[in-house]
């Protein structure tokens, strides 16, 4: 047998295990502003410990709700001023969160949070900061824009895209007297099944880190020690390993090696604090048996120590409650609290416990919390306050905002769904269609806005936004503005109304087989309706009988069919993805989706998105692009001849367009070897050999040959969205650090291992090689 140098390539100078250490102290995360720190350090010597607690504590809008009825469309929000004050004078609470059941108009919001703010300078001098979910746009305000969600961002592979969206985002929070928001959702989503997948831009940590970091310069500006009147704070959510729950479940535990929580989960967080995050709110669920709420090696250690980050962690909706009752590691509620202070937590969603700061007052009083880490929690909190401007400004009002609600919200919203919507199948090129073509239109997606808009859209779980939109433009409806009477609707299966997102009624299969008849092409709208957060836990991932039937029957009629899927995450639909003429995929694209996708079913945009995360074929496959080299294997010779097989739908980076692009001329620019401190500049020619201007994105993968652990299949290192006229040829250069080469080992740290290294770019591939090993430590 060979020695271990020889098998992993590795010279006798640098072995493998004895790599050079290049360990190179980081700087803060964000840099230090005196002037803030000493109006920091003056306060908490003002401050009573109860001022102290109070700032710890965060309560839910709805606990000082007078009697508004959210069912009621034409209700108007106000608060319950008498409760307001009781629990300011007993609680000196510093923060407040949500909004009261469903959406209300900027104005309600100017003065809800007006008059919160005027109650808390009364009790401590110091203004609440108030949070809400805002994923995809100011999705609680009437009238409210609301954007394709996170997945579609992160498949239209454009980094812009995610930095307008969020831009367009923080201004219309702002006109609403909202400065703070829990977002960018930076979990990857790794489990096909997990109702929070849409919420993710991702399966992939560096897609995923980059389109989160430009939603953070976007929301938050490019100044994070002074946000100013048009930029909010960033809460990124939900650290981390949330996106993979073992049963598929929201909020169920979640298991990785120290070197996945290092090399996948970890990133998007470390990015997200480079990127300048104020925030960041703690995951609900455990990893590998504790709960994150109560781990003070990832809160602490990992996030704020390793980091050198001086922002707040947030905990998650009664999560702190929740590791007594639920995860059982707790004896009590005191218990608790003391495990989530001192692991790390320095904000606590209550929400509705006005005994909190009580129980937290009792557990310092016994020296179970010190009062180092009390200061720190809350001179955390104080810090974010003076970044956002509050102290000195605790209000905005709409009417300084002349931007709010206008024309390019909208055409950023559209724009976004666009470049997300993706193209998956096309045989014979059925797409796009010409307006004369006589189409029917049938599935419960095909006339309805709220699956098209998903959770968080004007209520928790979005089942209003029909009711809040009634002029929305549905799928339906938009393809009829161009095909005019040539396009026939007929429903086959519906959605019933209400907030269980998988029920559905008026099934009536027979007349959509009688209309289809009298037409060219179907068009058949699946997928699901909207939902949210455990809301959407499904124990089956096979699209619903119901839709698998009627979509069958639109095959059988022999008409070529255009499947069109409108959904959270990737419903398997094995059985008719090869019957199927054309497949397209369109996500939640928001409340422009209806009128992006006809312009690109006929045409008048060409598709340019790509998966996001891998298409599941079969329940029991479920996999990642990133998969180990070692779950799929050939059939070995002998008498023990087994295989391994990974079988997808689409794998992720699948996408299609009108028109052809041609890859050649891969190359690397600056020579084929590297070492720990080179830049690889890698360059490769696309020519637009199709009918159509188009974009593409051009996605640059690197791939270790031969590691010291198994290593993964592919990895995604960068990428870049070009547009080509017809026969254009561009050049595009990607300049990769070597550090981006390395991988997590089970020790938490980072290696840049030596060894040959595969460049894959649009079906062609080269090869590198790395000359030395290098440890890096925690922390690149």
């Amino acid at each position: 047998m060979k020695p271990l140098s020889e098998i992993f390539h590795k010279s006798n100078k640098y072995d493998i295990y004895k790599p050079r250490v290049i360990i190179t102290k980081r700087k803060p995360a964000i840099a230090t502003c005196k002037d803030i720190e000493n109006k920091i350090s003056l306060m908490l010597k003002e401050m009573t410990l109860e001022q102290k607690v109070g700032q710890m504590t965060e309560f839910s809008i709805d606990i000082v709700n007078r009697e508004f009825d959210p069912s009621n469309l034409d209700a108007h929000f106000t608060l319950d001023e008498q409760r307001l004050e009781q629990i300011a004078s007993k609680t000196m609470f510093g923060s407040m969160l949500n909004a009261p059941g469903r959406a209300i108009s900027a104005d309600e919001w100017n003065k809800a949070i007006e008059k919160i703010n005027e109650v808390s300078l009364k009790h401590t001098s110091i203004p609440t900061i108030y949070g809400i979910d805002a994923p995809h746009g100011a999705n609680y305000t009437l009238g409210s824009t609301l954007f394709p969600q996170e997945v579609n961002i992160a498949a239209s592979f454009n980094r812009d895209i995610a930095y307008r969206v969020a831009e367009h985002t923080a201004y219309e929070l702002r006109a609403c007297n909202i400065p703070w928001v829990y977002a960018p959702t930076l979990d990857l989503a790794r489990k096909a099944s997990w109702p929070r997948l849409w919420e993710c831009y991702s399966e992939d940590a560096y897609l995923s880190s980059e389109m989160g970091k430009q939603a953070i310069l976007g929301l938050q500006g490019n100044d994070p020690n002074h946000i100013d009147q048009y930029h909010v704070g960033v809460c990124a959510k939900h650290y981390m390993a949330y996106g993979i729950p073992y049963t598929g479940q929201d909020r169920s535990p979640s298991y990785a090696s120290i070197a996945e929580l290092r090399e996948k989960h970890f990133a998007p967080f470390k990015s997200a604090v480079d990127a300048g995050a104020l925030s960041i709110m703690a995951s609900s669920s455990s990893v590998n048996g504790i709960p994150m709420h109560a781990n003070h090696e990832l809160l602490t250690i990992w996030l704020k120590q390793d980091l050198r980050w001086d922002g707040v962690i947030v905990s998650d909706w009664a999560d702190i409650y929740n590791l007594y009752m639920r995860e059982k590691v707790a004896h009590d509620y005191e218990d608790a609290i003391c495990l989530a202070i001192n692991a790390g937590v320095d904000m606590v969603m209550v929400p509705y416990d006005t005994e909190f700061c009580k129980m937290l007052l009792k557990v310092i009083g016994e020296y179970r919390i010190s009062m180092e880490r009390i200061d720190d929690a809350v001179g955390r909190i104080l810090r974010l306050k003076f970044r956002l401007g509050l102290i000195d400004k605790a209000n905005t009002r709409v009417e300084d905002y002349p931007k709010f609600q206008n024309e390019q919200t909208r055409e950023t919203s559209y724009r976004a769904a666009i470049e997300s919507i993706t193209l998956l199948k096309n045989e014979g090129n059925i797409l796009p269609l010409k307006p004369h073509t006589r189409v029917l239109v049938t599935g419960p997606n095909a006339n309805c806005m709220r699956s098209m808009c998903g959770g968080w859209s004007y209520s928790w779980q979005g089942d209003i936004v029909d009711k809040m939109l009634p002029n929305g433009t549905t799928i339906v409806e938009a393809m009829k503005s161009i095909g005019g009477d040539n396009v026939v609707y007929v429903p086959g299966v519906e959605y019933a109304d209400g907030k269980d997102f998988s029920e559905e009624r008026n099934i009536n299969i027979d007349a959509a087989i009688v209309a289809a008849q009298s037409c060219d092409v179907i068009v058949v709208c699946i997928g699901e309706n909207s939902y949210c957060e455990t809301a959407g836990n499904i124990h089956d991932m096979n699209l619903s009988s119901n839709q698998q039937a009627l979509a069958k029957a639109m095959i059988a009629t022999g008409k070529p069919v255009v499947l069109l899927l409108n959904e959270g995450r990737g419903r398997i639909i094995s059985s008719l993805a090869d019957e199927a003429k054309g497949i397209i995929h369109i996500y939640l694209p928001g409340t422009e989706g209806g009128r992006a996708t006809a312009d690109i079913l006929y045409g008048n945009e060409i598709p340019s998105g790509r998966l996001p995360y891998t298409y599941q074929r079969y329940p029991s496959s479920a996999t990642t692009y990133d998969h180990k080299v070692s779950e799929h294997m050939e059939r070995m010779s002998g008498a023990y001849d087994y295989e391994a097989e990974v079988s997808m739908q689409w794998e992720f980076g699948h996408g299609l367009s009108y028109t052809t692009f041609e890859y050649s001329n891969l190359r690397v620019l600056n020579g084929s070897e590297f070492t720990a401190g080179d830049t690889i500049t890698i360059a490769v020619d696309i020519t637009n050999k199709g009918p159509y201007k188009a974009k593409e994105s051009v996605l640059l993968f690197i791939n270790d040959d031969v590691a010291s652990i198994v290593p993964d299949r592919r990895r995604l290192r960068s990428f870049e969205k070009i547009e080509l006229d017809i026969n254009e040829t561009r050049s595009v250069t990607f300049d990769i650090k070597a550090e981006q080469l390395a991988l997590a080992r089970n020790d938490g740290r980072w290696y840049l291992e030596m060894g040959n290294y595969t460049v894959e770019c649009g079906g062609l591939s080269c090869s590198i090689c790395c000359k030395e090993n290098i440890n890096y430590g925690r922390n690149i």
